[in-house]
Protein backbone atom coordinates (compact mmCIF):
# COMPACT_ATOMS: atom_id res chain seq x y z
CA UNK A 1 0.00 0.00 0.00
CA UNK A 2 2.93 2.54 0.77
CA UNK A 3 5.03 1.56 -2.50
CA UNK A 4 1.19 2.19 -4.28
CA UNK A 5 1.03 5.71 -2.34
CA UNK A 6 5.34 6.57 -3.30
CA UNK A 7 4.63 5.73 -7.04
CA UNK A 8 0.91 8.32 -6.84
CA UNK A 9 2.80 11.04 -5.04
CA UNK A 10 3.22 14.20 -7.36
CA UNK A 11 6.47 16.24 -7.19
CA UNK A 12 6.33 20.14 -7.51
CA UNK A 13 9.86 20.58 -8.19
CA UNK A 14 11.94 18.51 -10.13
CA UNK A 15 16.25 18.12 -10.06
CA UNK A 16 17.52 16.98 -13.02
CA UNK A 17 21.13 17.18 -14.34
CA UNK A 18 21.30 19.64 -17.50
CA UNK A 19 23.39 18.67 -20.44
CA UNK A 20 22.60 20.38 -23.68
CA UNK A 21 23.49 24.28 -24.51
CA UNK A 22 20.24 25.02 -24.25
CA UNK A 23 18.62 23.58 -21.19
CA UNK A 24 18.25 27.57 -19.71
CA UNK A 25 14.75 26.86 -18.04
CA UNK A 26 14.57 30.58 -17.82
CA UNK A 27 10.69 30.20 -16.57
CA UNK A 28 12.27 28.80 -13.05
CA UNK A 29 13.53 32.45 -13.07
CA UNK A 30 9.85 33.48 -11.97
CA UNK A 31 9.35 30.72 -9.64
CA UNK A 32 12.61 32.32 -7.59
CA UNK A 33 11.46 35.67 -7.79
CA UNK A 34 10.98 36.41 -4.02
CA UNK A 35 14.73 34.93 -4.03
CA UNK A 36 15.40 37.42 -6.59
CA UNK A 37 13.90 40.20 -4.38
CA UNK A 38 15.71 38.68 -1.10
CA UNK A 39 18.92 39.17 -2.88
CA UNK A 40 18.61 42.83 -3.94
CA UNK A 41 17.65 43.48 -0.53
CA UNK A 42 21.37 41.61 0.83
CA UNK A 43 23.27 43.58 -1.62
CA UNK A 44 22.32 46.98 -1.02
CA UNK A 45 22.07 46.54 2.79
CA UNK A 46 25.41 45.07 2.49
CA UNK A 47 27.23 48.13 0.39
CA UNK A 48 26.37 50.21 3.24
CA UNK A 49 26.35 48.45 5.91
CA UNK A 50 28.55 49.70 8.86
CA UNK A 51 29.28 53.09 6.77
CA UNK A 52 29.14 56.22 8.79
CA UNK A 53 27.34 58.03 5.66
CA UNK A 54 25.07 54.41 4.47
CA UNK A 55 23.30 55.60 0.93
CA UNK A 56 25.25 59.08 0.46
CA UNK A 57 27.94 57.00 -0.88
CA UNK A 58 25.48 56.38 -4.17
CA UNK A 59 25.63 60.51 -4.66
CA UNK A 60 29.36 61.44 -3.45
CA UNK A 61 31.10 58.77 -5.58
CA UNK A 62 29.38 60.16 -9.01
CA UNK A 63 29.97 64.01 -7.78
CA UNK A 64 33.36 63.33 -6.94
CA UNK A 65 34.25 61.31 -10.37
CA UNK A 66 32.25 64.22 -12.11
CA UNK A 67 34.18 67.27 -10.42
CA UNK A 68 37.22 65.52 -11.34
CA UNK A 69 36.54 65.46 -14.72
CA UNK A 70 35.01 68.97 -15.18
CA UNK A 71 38.68 70.54 -13.74
CA UNK A 72 40.44 67.76 -15.09
CA UNK A 73 38.72 67.25 -19.17
CA UNK A 74 36.33 70.03 -18.75
CA UNK A 75 38.41 73.33 -18.19
CA UNK A 76 41.74 72.43 -18.52
CA UNK A 77 41.81 69.91 -21.84
CA UNK A 78 38.56 71.41 -23.24
CA UNK A 79 36.82 68.24 -23.91
CA UNK A 80 33.43 69.03 -22.43
CA UNK A 81 30.22 70.27 -24.90
CA UNK A 82 29.92 73.31 -25.64
CA UNK A 83 26.62 75.27 -24.94
CA UNK A 84 25.80 73.12 -21.97
CA UNK A 85 27.98 73.43 -18.36
CA UNK A 86 30.79 71.22 -17.86
CA UNK A 87 29.15 69.70 -14.58
CA UNK A 88 25.60 68.47 -15.34
CA UNK A 89 27.54 67.27 -18.96
CA UNK A 90 29.51 65.02 -17.04
CA UNK A 91 27.57 64.48 -14.07
CA UNK A 92 24.89 62.90 -16.90
CA UNK A 93 27.51 60.56 -18.45
CA UNK A 94 28.97 59.67 -15.07
CA UNK A 95 25.73 58.06 -13.45
CA UNK A 96 25.13 55.99 -16.50
CA UNK A 97 28.77 54.32 -16.54
CA UNK A 98 28.64 54.37 -12.45
CA UNK A 99 25.91 51.63 -13.32
CA UNK A 100 27.17 50.10 -15.73
CA UNK A 101 30.60 49.57 -14.65
CA UNK A 102 28.93 48.27 -11.02
CA UNK A 103 27.08 45.75 -12.44
CA UNK A 104 29.78 44.26 -14.71
CA UNK A 105 32.09 44.03 -12.46
CA UNK A 106 29.88 42.97 -9.11
CA UNK A 107 28.32 40.37 -11.98
CA UNK A 108 31.64 39.01 -13.34
CA UNK A 109 32.83 37.74 -9.82
CA UNK A 110 29.24 35.78 -9.44
CA UNK A 111 30.70 32.18 -9.11
CA UNK A 112 33.70 33.22 -7.12
CA UNK A 113 32.05 35.31 -4.26
CA UNK A 114 29.49 32.87 -4.24
CA UNK A 115 30.86 29.36 -4.92
CA UNK A 116 29.83 28.33 -0.74
CA UNK A 117 26.40 29.20 -1.27
CA UNK A 118 26.11 28.05 -4.76
CA UNK A 119 27.91 25.01 -3.71
CA UNK A 120 25.34 24.24 -1.00
CA UNK A 121 21.75 24.97 -2.19
CA UNK A 122 19.73 24.26 -5.46
CA UNK A 123 18.26 27.47 -6.94
CA UNK A 124 18.66 29.06 -10.67
CA UNK A 125 22.14 30.44 -11.05
CA UNK A 126 21.02 33.79 -12.82
CA UNK A 127 19.37 34.69 -9.89
CA UNK A 128 22.85 36.16 -8.41
CA UNK A 129 23.68 38.20 -11.29
CA UNK A 130 20.05 39.50 -12.08
CA UNK A 131 19.84 40.22 -8.38
CA UNK A 132 22.89 42.41 -8.74
CA UNK A 133 21.84 44.31 -11.52
CA UNK A 134 18.43 44.85 -9.63
CA UNK A 135 19.97 46.20 -6.70
CA UNK A 136 22.09 48.40 -8.39
CA UNK A 137 19.25 50.37 -10.08
CA UNK A 138 18.61 51.35 -6.04
CA UNK A 139 22.09 53.73 -6.13
CA UNK A 140 20.98 54.88 -9.71
CA UNK A 141 17.66 55.92 -8.87
CA UNK A 142 19.52 58.04 -6.00
CA UNK A 143 22.12 59.45 -8.67
CA UNK A 144 19.09 60.30 -11.11
CA UNK A 145 17.43 62.30 -8.64
CA UNK A 146 20.55 64.38 -7.47
CA UNK A 147 21.12 64.66 -11.48
CA UNK A 148 17.54 66.08 -11.85
CA UNK A 149 18.03 68.59 -8.91
CA UNK A 150 20.71 70.37 -10.99
CA UNK A 151 19.27 69.95 -14.19
CA UNK A 152 15.85 71.92 -12.97
CA UNK A 153 18.73 74.32 -11.62
CA UNK A 154 20.37 75.13 -15.07
CA UNK A 155 17.02 74.88 -17.03
CA UNK A 156 15.54 77.86 -14.69
CA UNK A 157 18.53 79.50 -14.73
CA UNK A 158 18.49 79.24 -18.87
CA UNK A 159 22.25 77.38 -19.10
CA UNK A 160 21.59 76.28 -22.10
CA UNK A 161 19.72 72.79 -21.13
CA UNK A 162 17.05 71.79 -23.20
CA UNK A 163 14.88 68.67 -21.91
CA UNK A 164 12.51 67.07 -24.71
CA UNK A 165 10.53 64.27 -25.35
CA UNK A 166 12.72 61.75 -25.47
CA UNK A 167 13.33 61.81 -21.57
CA UNK A 168 10.54 59.09 -22.40
CA UNK A 169 12.81 56.54 -23.16
CA UNK A 170 14.78 56.57 -20.17
CA UNK A 171 13.28 53.34 -19.01
CA UNK A 172 14.39 51.99 -22.45
CA UNK A 173 17.43 53.11 -21.94
CA UNK A 174 18.11 51.95 -18.78
CA UNK A 175 16.89 48.45 -19.40
CA UNK A 176 19.29 48.30 -22.61
CA UNK A 177 21.98 49.05 -19.67
CA UNK A 178 21.20 46.63 -17.57
CA UNK A 179 20.93 44.19 -19.94
CA UNK A 180 24.39 44.91 -21.50
CA UNK A 181 26.17 45.05 -18.43
CA UNK A 182 24.27 41.62 -17.73
CA UNK A 183 25.40 39.89 -20.71
CA UNK A 184 28.83 41.16 -20.36
CA UNK A 185 29.18 40.36 -16.50
CA UNK A 186 27.96 36.54 -16.94
CA UNK A 187 30.20 36.18 -19.90
CA UNK A 188 33.11 36.96 -17.68
CA UNK A 189 32.38 35.42 -14.89
CA UNK A 190 31.56 32.07 -16.77
CA UNK A 191 35.19 32.33 -18.11
CA UNK A 192 36.90 33.29 -14.67
CA UNK A 193 35.80 30.05 -13.15
CA UNK A 194 38.54 28.53 -14.88
CA UNK A 195 40.90 31.27 -16.23
CA UNK A 196 41.20 33.35 -13.10
CA UNK A 197 43.92 35.67 -14.65
CA UNK A 198 40.96 37.41 -16.43
CA UNK A 199 39.36 38.74 -13.34
CA UNK A 200 42.71 40.80 -12.77
CA UNK A 201 42.14 42.30 -16.05
CA UNK A 202 38.48 43.62 -15.65
CA UNK A 203 39.10 46.69 -13.43
CA UNK A 204 41.80 47.78 -16.42
CA UNK A 205 39.79 46.70 -18.95
CA UNK A 206 36.59 48.52 -17.62
CA UNK A 207 38.94 51.63 -17.24
CA UNK A 208 39.47 51.01 -21.43
CA UNK A 209 35.99 50.88 -22.22
CA UNK A 210 35.16 53.94 -20.34
CA UNK A 211 37.62 56.00 -22.31
CA UNK A 212 36.20 54.37 -25.46
CA UNK A 213 33.24 56.14 -24.63
CA UNK A 214 31.75 59.64 -24.85
CA UNK A 215 32.02 59.65 -21.13
CA UNK A 216 34.57 62.34 -20.22
CA UNK A 217 34.66 63.71 -23.57
CA UNK A 218 32.09 65.25 -25.76
CA UNK A 219 32.49 63.86 -29.50
CA UNK A 220 32.00 66.94 -31.13
CA UNK A 221 35.16 68.33 -29.02
CA UNK A 222 37.59 65.34 -31.34
CA UNK A 223 37.34 65.75 -34.42
CA UNK A 224 38.55 62.10 -35.19
CA UNK A 225 35.15 60.99 -32.82
CA UNK A 226 32.93 63.92 -34.90
CA UNK A 227 29.87 63.00 -37.52
CA UNK A 228 32.01 62.49 -40.79
CA UNK A 229 35.22 61.76 -38.68
CA UNK A 230 37.86 59.19 -39.38
CA UNK A 231 36.49 57.31 -36.09
CA UNK A 232 33.13 57.86 -35.90
CA UNK A 233 31.60 54.70 -37.09
CA UNK A 234 34.15 52.72 -34.89
CA UNK A 235 33.09 54.79 -31.48
CA UNK A 236 29.26 54.61 -32.45
CA UNK A 237 30.15 50.26 -32.71
CA UNK A 238 30.54 50.25 -29.37
CA UNK A 239 26.88 49.45 -27.82
CA UNK A 240 27.84 52.44 -24.86
CA UNK A 241 28.27 55.77 -27.19
CA UNK A 242 24.71 55.61 -28.75
CA UNK A 243 23.54 55.02 -24.97
CA UNK A 244 25.15 57.97 -23.85
CA UNK A 245 24.42 60.11 -26.80
CA UNK A 246 20.51 59.33 -26.68
CA UNK A 247 20.76 60.19 -22.47
CA UNK A 248 22.49 63.33 -23.52
CA UNK A 249 20.42 64.37 -26.03
CA UNK A 250 16.68 63.83 -23.62
CA UNK A 251 18.01 65.82 -21.00
CA UNK A 252 20.48 68.32 -22.04
CA UNK A 253 19.25 68.67 -25.51
CA UNK A 254 22.67 68.01 -26.54
CA UNK A 255 23.78 66.84 -30.10
CA UNK A 256 21.52 64.37 -32.51
CA UNK A 257 20.90 60.88 -32.02
CA UNK A 258 22.01 58.64 -34.51
CA UNK A 259 19.18 55.87 -34.77
CA UNK A 260 20.90 53.23 -37.03
CA UNK A 261 23.80 52.72 -34.79
CA UNK A 262 21.48 53.38 -31.53
CA UNK A 263 19.61 49.59 -33.54
CA UNK A 264 22.90 48.33 -34.24
CA UNK A 265 23.83 49.10 -30.47
CA UNK A 266 20.59 46.87 -29.17
CA UNK A 267 21.67 44.16 -32.00
CA UNK A 268 25.11 43.80 -30.32
CA UNK A 269 23.25 43.99 -26.91
CA UNK A 270 21.06 41.16 -27.49
CA UNK A 271 23.87 39.08 -28.87
CA UNK A 272 25.74 39.78 -26.05
CA UNK A 273 23.35 38.77 -23.25
CA UNK A 274 22.36 35.52 -25.42
CA UNK A 275 26.00 34.34 -25.56
CA UNK A 276 26.45 34.97 -22.00
CA UNK A 277 23.23 33.39 -20.42
CA UNK A 278 24.45 30.29 -22.76
CA UNK A 279 27.97 30.42 -21.52
CA UNK A 280 26.99 30.96 -18.16
CA UNK A 281 23.94 27.73 -18.23
CA UNK A 282 26.84 25.72 -19.42
CA UNK A 283 29.47 26.54 -16.62
CA UNK A 284 26.70 26.30 -13.97
CA UNK A 285 26.93 22.51 -14.71
CA UNK A 286 30.98 21.89 -13.66
CA UNK A 287 32.05 25.25 -12.06
CA UNK A 288 32.04 23.39 -8.63
CA UNK A 289 34.73 21.35 -10.21
CA UNK A 290 36.79 24.27 -11.29
CA UNK A 291 36.27 27.25 -9.09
Amino acid sequence: MDIQNNKEQKFQTVIEPKNGWFDLHLKEMLQYRDLVFLFVKRNFVSMYKQTVLGPLWAVIQPLLTTVVFTLVFGNIAGLAADGVPSFIFYLSGTILWTYFNQCLTQTANTFVANRNTLGKVYFPRLVMPVSTVLSNLISLAIQFVFMIGFLIFYVVTDQGCEPNLYILMTPLIILQLALLSLGCGIIISALTTKYRDLAMLVGFGTQLWMYASPIAYDMGSMTVFAPGGKYHTLIMLNPLTPIVNLFRYAYLGLGEPEWIFYGISWAITLVILFIGIILFSKVEKTFMDTV
